[in-house]
């Protein structure tokens, strides 16, 4: 029995993101690609690797992922410092890109972002 795989999209943002990431970390698209066929058939929040936002106020499912591999961080592993944000639509079996940050750029998460988008 073949699992059925989720679909990935990302938002407009994301995307900018990314692009931004990618003149520091040239490996970040391989990288997000491995990444990307973990969550197409294990999208849930898998404890240290992930977590769930919790205090958004949202019924959609959004997820952190703090563990990212980045072989342009040369011996760091998955402690790149990488931070990908998604939300998760197990029923309809799709998971949005919202957001990507090193942990040294900022803090925390943009959660005017994430209402905007998911209200």
């Amino acid at each position: 029995m073949k699992l059925k795989k989720n679909e990935l999209d990302e938002l407009a943002e994301f995307e900018k993101d990314l692009k931004s990431l990618l003149k520091k970390y040239r490996t970040l698209n391989d990288d997000l690609d491995v990444l990307k066929q973990v969550l197409e058939v294990m999208p849930d929040e898998r404890a240290p690797f992930s977590f769930r936002i919790d205090n958004l106020g949202l019924e959609t499912s959004i997820i952190k992922v703090k563990k990212i591999a980045c072989k342009a961080l040369k011996g760091r592993g998955v402690n790149s410092g990488l931070r990908l944000i998604y939300a998760c639509f197990p029923e309809e079996r799709k998971i949005i890109f919202i957001e990507l940050y090193h942990k040294n750029d900022k803090e925390n998460e943009d959660r005017k972002r994430i209402a905007d988008h998911f209200k």
